[in-house]
């Protein structure tokens, strides 16, 4: 088990780690305005599905332009149920507060955390929703449930082998090498547990005949190890990845659409995160 200290340097980096890095691909947009035209067409030819799952990349902020393009499209033909979102707890919602709910209303309805998340950057997003009528639901897993995620070796049984080995690198190179290897699997768990409860929210707020929207990390809605491996059989779904720049084939794999934006200024997180954190601590 990684110290408190440590787990808590460790959850606040990870968001950090994978917008860096972090379902059969029918198409893909072009990195220009252009792009939400092609977008607006697949929704158009997609039949109606229950959840429409957003991956994203964090620190994009065309991810989040396109994220808000999508809840306002959806609304104005009354076919969005909800707006989930990894950025808050599951649990937290604006249910019951009117459209013109205040900015200030609404992060403390979804207990939001502008260390984690900064507000600015996804309060477009949110706010279209509440303007809308349509309900924010959190869908996280709360904070103070991580270290018993950590410890639920139950998790370990629900990907296939092959897919949880994917998973672990995943973690690990989102990390950039520095988690040790006996507390992968726990970082693991807390990714799978994530999951899960995003696919519960996601359950919980659907309507007949409607969408719910889900906004989460990339890595959070891959076909073959997120969301979607949460989701009942019978419940429909279609999955979107943003990518900034060249999509990777990794990607593409496990998305039915990827939307394409321009590229970021290159940095090395990982250098970043070295330069606070040398090296994992000896294990106690």
């Amino acid at each position: 088990m990684p110290t408190l200290p440590l787990y808590r340097f460790l959850l606040a980096t990870l968001a950090l780690a994978f917008a860096a890095g972090c379902t059969t691909l029918l198409e893909q947009s072009a990195p220009t305005t252009a792009g939400n035209a092609a977008w607006d067409a697949q929704l158009e030819r997609w039949p109606p599905v229950d959840a429409l799952l957003l991956g994203e990349q964090h620190d994009a902020a065309a991810h989040q332009q396109w994220q808000r393009h999508t809840v306002q499209w959806l609304a104005a033909r009354q076919r969005l149920a909800a707006l989930v979102l990894e950025m808050a707890p599951e649990g937290a919602g604006t249910d019951g507060l009117p459209p013109d709910a205040g900015a200030a209303q609404v992060r403390a309805a979804l207990q939001w955390d502008e260390q984690a998340w900064p507000w600015d950057r996804y309060a477009p997003v949110v706010m279209a929703a509440v303007a809308a009528g349509v309900p924010v639901r959190g869908g996280n897993l709360p904070r103070s449930q991580m270290p018993q995620a950590m410890r639920d070796t139950a998790l370990d049984t629900h990907l296939p082998p092959a897919a949880l080995a994917r998973q672990r690198t995943a973690i690990e190179e989102g990390h950039c090498g520095l988690v040790p290897a006996q507390r992968l699997m726990p970082m693991v768990r807390i990714q799978l547990a994530r999951d899960a409860r995003m696919a519960r929210a996601v359950q919980a707020a659907h309507r007949p005949g409607r969408t719910v929207l889900l906004v989460a990390g990339f890595g959070h809605v891959q076909r073959s190890l997120g969301v979607p491996t949460w989701l009942p059989s019978d419940f429909t779904s279609k999955v979107a990845i943003a990518q900034a720049g060249q999509a990777r084939e990794a990607i593409e794999s496990e998305a039915d659409y990827v939307h394409r934006t321009p590229a970021l200024t290159p940095h090395d997180p990982c250098a970043e995160l070295r330069e606070r954190w040398p090296g994992p601590p000896s294990a106690p």
